[in-house]
Protein backbone atom coordinates (compact mmCIF):
# COMPACT_ATOMS: atom_id res chain seq x y z
CA UNK A 1 0.00 0.00 0.00
CA UNK A 2 1.48 3.33 -1.08
CA UNK A 3 -0.04 5.46 1.69
CA UNK A 4 -1.09 3.21 4.59
CA UNK A 5 -3.24 4.52 7.41
CA UNK A 6 -1.44 6.04 10.41
CA UNK A 7 -3.18 6.00 13.80
CA UNK A 8 -2.27 8.93 16.06
CA UNK A 9 -3.32 8.51 19.70
CA UNK A 10 -3.60 11.62 21.87
CA UNK A 11 -4.48 11.66 25.57
CA UNK A 12 -5.37 15.16 26.74
CA UNK A 13 -6.27 16.94 29.95
CA UNK A 14 -6.63 20.69 30.54
CA UNK A 15 -4.49 21.84 27.62
CA UNK A 16 -6.89 24.38 26.10
CA UNK A 17 -4.14 27.00 25.76
CA UNK A 18 -2.15 24.79 23.39
CA UNK A 19 -4.48 22.14 22.00
CA UNK A 20 -5.67 23.99 18.91
CA UNK A 21 -2.09 24.58 17.77
CA UNK A 22 -1.34 20.90 18.35
CA UNK A 23 -4.34 19.65 16.37
CA UNK A 24 -3.76 22.19 13.61
CA UNK A 25 -0.20 20.94 13.17
CA UNK A 26 -1.65 17.47 12.57
CA UNK A 27 -4.39 18.60 10.16
CA UNK A 28 -1.73 20.42 8.11
CA UNK A 29 0.49 17.37 7.65
CA UNK A 30 1.86 16.71 4.17
CA UNK A 31 0.85 13.06 4.68
CA UNK A 32 -2.94 12.86 4.49
CA UNK A 33 -3.95 9.29 5.33
CA UNK A 34 -4.17 9.35 9.12
CA UNK A 35 -6.69 9.04 11.91
CA UNK A 36 -6.54 10.89 15.21
CA UNK A 37 -8.01 9.27 18.30
CA UNK A 38 -8.05 11.88 21.07
CA UNK A 39 -9.12 10.82 24.56
CA UNK A 40 -10.25 13.34 27.15
CA UNK A 41 -8.88 12.44 30.57
CA UNK A 42 -11.32 14.40 32.80
CA UNK A 43 -10.57 17.88 31.50
CA UNK A 44 -12.18 20.75 33.40
CA UNK A 45 -11.35 23.42 30.83
CA UNK A 46 -12.27 23.86 27.17
CA UNK A 47 -9.93 21.21 25.77
CA UNK A 48 -12.67 18.77 24.81
CA UNK A 49 -14.67 21.49 23.09
CA UNK A 50 -11.65 22.41 20.96
CA UNK A 51 -11.14 18.78 19.94
CA UNK A 52 -14.84 18.33 19.20
CA UNK A 53 -14.94 21.37 16.92
CA UNK A 54 -12.02 19.96 14.91
CA UNK A 55 -13.67 16.51 14.77
CA UNK A 56 -16.91 18.01 13.48
CA UNK A 57 -15.09 19.52 10.51
CA UNK A 58 -12.59 16.72 9.78
CA UNK A 59 -13.75 13.11 9.97
CA UNK A 60 -10.19 11.90 10.46
CA UNK A 61 -10.47 13.13 14.08
CA UNK A 62 -12.35 11.20 16.78
CA UNK A 63 -12.87 12.38 20.36
CA UNK A 64 -13.50 9.90 23.18
CA UNK A 65 -13.87 10.17 26.96
CA UNK A 66 -11.59 8.18 29.26
CA UNK A 67 -13.59 5.73 31.36
CA UNK A 68 -10.63 5.18 33.67
CA UNK A 69 -8.19 7.64 35.19
CA UNK A 70 -4.81 8.78 33.98
CA UNK A 71 -2.75 8.87 30.83
CA UNK A 72 -2.18 5.11 30.57
CA UNK A 73 -5.90 4.36 30.67
CA UNK A 74 -6.49 7.06 28.05
CA UNK A 75 -3.80 5.61 25.78
CA UNK A 76 -5.26 2.13 26.13
CA UNK A 77 -8.73 3.34 25.13
CA UNK A 78 -7.36 5.21 22.12
CA UNK A 79 -5.34 2.22 20.96
CA UNK A 80 -8.32 -0.13 21.14
CA UNK A 81 -9.94 2.03 18.46
CA UNK A 82 -6.83 2.31 16.26
CA UNK A 83 -7.08 0.83 12.77
CA UNK A 84 -3.80 2.00 11.27
CA UNK A 85 -0.95 0.00 9.80
CA UNK A 86 1.36 2.37 11.65
CA UNK A 87 1.01 3.65 15.22
CA UNK A 88 2.27 6.89 16.70
CA UNK A 89 1.49 9.11 19.66
CA UNK A 90 1.10 12.84 20.13
CA UNK A 91 1.04 15.05 23.22
CA UNK A 92 -1.71 17.66 23.35
CA UNK A 93 0.62 20.54 24.16
CA UNK A 94 3.25 19.88 21.48
CA UNK A 95 3.55 20.62 17.76
CA UNK A 96 4.37 18.36 14.81
CA UNK A 97 6.56 19.57 11.98
CA UNK A 98 4.55 19.60 8.75
CA UNK A 99 6.39 16.57 7.33
CA UNK A 100 6.66 14.42 10.46
CA UNK A 101 4.17 11.72 9.40
CA UNK A 102 5.46 11.57 5.84
CA UNK A 103 9.09 11.21 6.88
CA UNK A 104 8.27 8.48 9.38
CA UNK A 105 6.00 6.50 7.06
CA UNK A 106 8.59 6.54 4.26
CA UNK A 107 11.29 5.45 6.70
CA UNK A 108 9.24 2.49 7.90
CA UNK A 109 8.36 1.53 4.35
CA UNK A 110 12.05 1.56 3.46
CA UNK A 111 13.34 -0.35 6.49
CA UNK A 112 10.38 -2.64 7.18
CA UNK A 113 9.23 -4.24 10.41
CA UNK A 114 11.37 -4.50 13.53
CA UNK A 115 12.23 -0.82 13.21
CA UNK A 116 11.21 2.41 14.92
CA UNK A 117 10.99 5.69 13.04
CA UNK A 118 12.17 8.55 15.25
CA UNK A 119 13.04 12.19 14.66
CA UNK A 120 14.95 15.02 16.19
CA UNK A 121 13.13 17.26 18.66
CA UNK A 122 13.35 20.88 19.70
CA UNK A 123 12.19 22.49 22.94
CA UNK A 124 10.45 25.84 22.87
CA UNK A 125 9.06 27.97 25.66
CA UNK A 126 7.59 31.44 26.15
CA UNK A 127 10.03 31.97 29.02
CA UNK A 128 13.10 30.36 27.46
CA UNK A 129 14.43 26.81 27.64
CA UNK A 130 16.54 26.00 30.69
CA UNK A 131 20.03 24.57 30.37
CA UNK A 132 19.02 21.09 31.55
CA UNK A 133 16.46 20.65 28.77
CA UNK A 134 18.85 22.11 26.20
CA UNK A 135 21.50 19.54 27.17
CA UNK A 136 18.94 16.71 27.00
CA UNK A 137 17.75 17.87 23.58
CA UNK A 138 21.29 17.98 22.22
CA UNK A 139 22.17 14.55 23.65
CA UNK A 140 18.99 12.92 22.38
CA UNK A 141 19.30 14.42 18.91
CA UNK A 142 22.90 13.22 18.61
CA UNK A 143 21.69 9.66 19.22
CA UNK A 144 18.73 10.02 16.85
CA UNK A 145 20.90 11.30 13.99
CA UNK A 146 22.77 7.97 13.97
CA UNK A 147 19.91 5.73 15.10
CA UNK A 148 21.97 4.77 18.18
CA UNK A 149 19.29 5.68 20.72
CA UNK A 150 19.43 2.41 22.62
CA UNK A 151 23.19 2.67 23.15
CA UNK A 152 22.55 4.91 26.18
CA UNK A 153 19.11 3.81 27.35
CA UNK A 154 20.11 3.53 31.01
CA UNK A 155 20.96 7.24 31.14
CA UNK A 156 17.61 8.79 30.19
CA UNK A 157 14.61 8.04 27.97
CA UNK A 158 16.15 7.64 24.51
CA UNK A 159 12.99 7.46 22.40
CA UNK A 160 11.82 11.05 21.90
CA UNK A 161 8.27 10.82 23.21
CA UNK A 162 5.98 11.21 21.42
CA UNK A 163 8.13 11.45 18.29
CA UNK A 164 8.14 7.81 17.19
CA UNK A 165 6.22 5.54 14.82
CA UNK A 166 6.12 1.75 14.50
CA UNK A 167 4.32 -0.98 12.62
CA UNK A 168 1.21 -2.05 14.54
CA UNK A 169 2.42 -5.65 14.48
CA UNK A 170 5.66 -4.62 16.21
CA UNK A 171 3.78 -2.46 18.68
CA UNK A 172 1.56 -5.37 19.67
CA UNK A 173 4.60 -7.63 20.03
CA UNK A 174 6.12 -5.10 22.45
CA UNK A 175 2.98 -4.99 24.60
CA UNK A 176 1.46 -1.82 23.11
CA UNK A 177 0.07 0.38 25.91
CA UNK A 178 -0.80 -2.59 28.12
CA UNK A 179 1.89 -1.86 30.70
CA UNK A 180 0.77 -0.03 33.85
CA UNK A 181 4.30 1.15 34.62
CA UNK A 182 5.20 4.85 34.90
CA UNK A 183 6.86 6.79 33.41
CA UNK A 184 5.00 5.20 30.54
CA UNK A 185 7.15 6.65 27.74
CA UNK A 186 10.42 5.39 29.25
CA UNK A 187 8.86 1.99 29.97
CA UNK A 188 7.79 1.77 26.32
CA UNK A 189 11.34 2.65 25.21
CA UNK A 190 12.67 -0.23 27.32
CA UNK A 191 10.12 -2.61 25.82
CA UNK A 192 11.18 -1.57 22.30
CA UNK A 193 14.78 -2.22 23.35
CA UNK A 194 13.94 -5.55 25.00
CA UNK A 195 12.24 -6.74 21.81
CA UNK A 196 15.24 -5.75 19.67
CA UNK A 197 13.60 -3.07 17.54
CA UNK A 198 16.10 -0.85 15.74
CA UNK A 199 15.92 2.91 15.45
CA UNK A 200 16.06 4.41 11.97
CA UNK A 201 18.56 7.29 11.77
CA UNK A 202 16.97 10.70 11.21
CA UNK A 203 18.61 14.11 10.92
CA UNK A 204 15.42 16.18 10.72
CA UNK A 205 13.59 18.01 13.51
CA UNK A 206 10.12 16.44 13.38
CA UNK A 207 8.66 17.42 16.73
CA UNK A 208 8.52 20.58 18.84
CA UNK A 209 8.40 20.04 22.60
CA UNK A 210 6.62 22.80 24.51
CA UNK A 211 8.00 23.52 27.97
CA UNK A 212 6.00 25.35 30.64
CA UNK A 213 5.73 25.30 34.41
CA UNK A 214 2.64 23.07 34.65
CA UNK A 215 3.71 20.47 32.08
CA UNK A 216 2.97 16.97 33.41
CA UNK A 217 6.59 15.87 33.25
CA UNK A 218 7.42 18.72 35.63
CA UNK A 219 4.58 18.27 38.11
CA UNK A 220 3.61 14.59 38.29
CA UNK A 221 5.21 12.23 40.79
CA UNK A 222 5.18 9.58 38.06
CA UNK A 223 8.12 11.39 36.46
CA UNK A 224 10.23 11.90 39.60
CA UNK A 225 13.89 10.86 39.60
CA UNK A 226 13.36 7.91 41.93
CA UNK A 227 10.73 6.47 39.56
CA UNK A 228 13.23 6.58 36.69
CA UNK A 229 15.81 4.75 38.79
CA UNK A 230 13.28 2.07 39.73
CA UNK A 231 12.51 1.51 36.06
CA UNK A 232 16.16 1.37 35.02
CA UNK A 233 17.06 -1.08 37.77
CA UNK A 234 14.11 -3.39 37.06
CA UNK A 235 14.95 -3.61 33.36
CA UNK A 236 18.66 -4.01 34.10
CA UNK A 237 17.86 -7.04 36.24
CA UNK A 238 15.58 -8.46 33.56
CA UNK A 239 17.68 -7.79 30.47
CA UNK A 240 21.32 -7.28 31.40
CA UNK A 241 22.17 -8.94 34.71
CA UNK A 242 24.66 -11.73 34.05
CA UNK A 243 24.96 -14.33 36.83
CA UNK A 244 28.42 -15.24 35.53
CA UNK A 245 29.78 -11.75 36.09
CA UNK A 246 30.74 -9.84 39.23
CA UNK A 247 28.59 -6.75 39.75
CA UNK A 248 30.54 -3.57 40.44
CA UNK A 249 28.90 -0.30 41.43
CA UNK A 250 30.90 2.84 40.58
CA UNK A 251 29.96 6.04 42.39
CA UNK A 252 29.00 6.94 45.96
CA UNK A 253 26.83 10.00 45.42
CA UNK A 254 23.07 10.14 45.84
CA UNK A 255 22.31 7.89 42.87
CA UNK A 256 25.11 5.53 43.78
CA UNK A 257 23.72 5.07 47.26
CA UNK A 258 20.22 4.55 45.87
CA UNK A 259 21.49 1.87 43.49
CA UNK A 260 23.42 0.22 46.33
CA UNK A 261 20.21 -0.03 48.34
CA UNK A 262 18.43 -1.60 45.38
CA UNK A 263 21.18 -4.16 44.90
CA UNK A 264 21.11 -5.01 48.60
CA UNK A 265 17.31 -5.30 48.65
CA UNK A 266 17.48 -7.59 45.61
CA UNK A 267 20.11 -9.76 47.36
CA UNK A 268 22.63 -9.10 44.60
CA UNK A 269 26.25 -9.23 45.75
CA UNK A 270 28.42 -6.38 44.50
CA UNK A 271 31.70 -4.55 44.92
CA UNK A 272 31.56 -0.79 45.39
CA UNK A 273 34.24 1.53 44.01
CA UNK A 274 34.74 5.30 43.83
CA UNK A 275 37.37 8.01 43.36
CA UNK A 276 36.57 9.86 46.60
CA UNK A 277 39.56 9.34 48.87
CA UNK A 278 37.49 10.40 51.91
CA UNK A 279 35.14 7.45 51.38
CA UNK A 280 37.60 4.72 50.35
CA UNK A 281 38.02 2.20 53.15
CA UNK A 282 34.80 3.20 54.88
CA UNK A 283 31.60 1.15 54.95
CA UNK A 284 28.26 2.37 53.58
CA UNK A 285 25.31 0.06 54.16
CA UNK A 286 27.92 -2.39 55.50
CA UNK A 287 29.66 -2.50 52.12
CA UNK A 288 33.31 -1.42 52.00
CA UNK A 289 34.14 1.38 49.60
CA UNK A 290 37.12 0.45 47.46
CA UNK A 291 39.44 2.37 45.20
CA UNK A 292 38.92 2.31 41.44
CA UNK A 293 42.25 0.49 41.22
CA UNK A 294 40.50 -2.59 42.65
CA UNK A 295 38.73 -2.95 39.31
CA UNK A 296 41.89 -4.39 37.76
CA UNK A 297 41.70 -7.32 40.16
CA UNK A 298 38.02 -8.16 39.57
CA UNK A 299 37.37 -10.92 37.05
CA UNK A 300 34.42 -10.65 34.64
CA UNK A 301 33.06 -7.37 36.01
CA UNK A 302 29.68 -5.94 35.08
CA UNK A 303 29.61 -2.29 36.08
CA UNK A 304 26.75 0.04 36.97
CA UNK A 305 28.17 3.56 36.76
CA UNK A 306 26.35 6.40 38.53
CA UNK A 307 28.89 9.17 37.92
CA UNK A 308 27.08 12.07 36.26
CA UNK A 309 29.87 14.49 35.31
CA UNK A 310 30.43 14.32 31.55
CA UNK A 311 34.20 14.75 31.71
CA UNK A 312 34.45 12.07 34.40
CA UNK A 313 32.36 9.76 32.23
CA UNK A 314 34.79 10.20 29.33
CA UNK A 315 37.73 9.35 31.59
CA UNK A 316 35.90 6.32 32.96
CA UNK A 317 35.09 5.09 29.47
CA UNK A 318 38.73 5.47 28.43
CA UNK A 319 39.86 3.46 31.45
CA UNK A 320 37.32 0.71 30.86
CA UNK A 321 38.23 0.43 27.19
CA UNK A 322 41.89 0.08 28.20
CA UNK A 323 40.78 -2.90 30.27
CA UNK A 324 39.04 -4.30 27.16
CA UNK A 325 35.57 -3.88 28.66
CA UNK A 326 32.64 -3.28 26.32
CA UNK A 327 29.75 -0.85 26.68
CA UNK A 328 26.34 -2.53 27.13
CA UNK A 329 28.02 -5.82 27.84
CA UNK A 330 30.44 -5.09 30.65
CA UNK A 331 29.44 -1.58 31.75
CA UNK A 332 26.38 0.69 31.81
CA UNK A 333 26.12 4.40 32.59
CA UNK A 334 23.04 5.06 34.72
CA UNK A 335 23.17 8.86 34.51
Amino acid sequence: MQNPLVSIVIPFKNTEDYFLECLSSISQQSYLNFEVIAVDDSSTDGSKKIATIIANTDDRFTVLTNQGTGIISALQLAYRKAKGTFITRMDADDVMSSTRLEVMVRSLQKYGTNHIAVGKVKYFSATGVNDGYAVYESWLNSLTADGKNFSEIYKECVIPSPCWMVHKSDFDRCGAFNSEVYPEDYDLAFRFYKNHLKCIPCDEVLHLWRDYSTRTSRTSGHYAENTFLDLKFDYFKEIELNPNKNIVLWGAGKKGKTMAQKLINAAIDFRWICNNTKKIGKHIYEVEMQSVTALKEIENPQLIITVANQEDQKAIKTLLESLHLKSYEDYYFFC
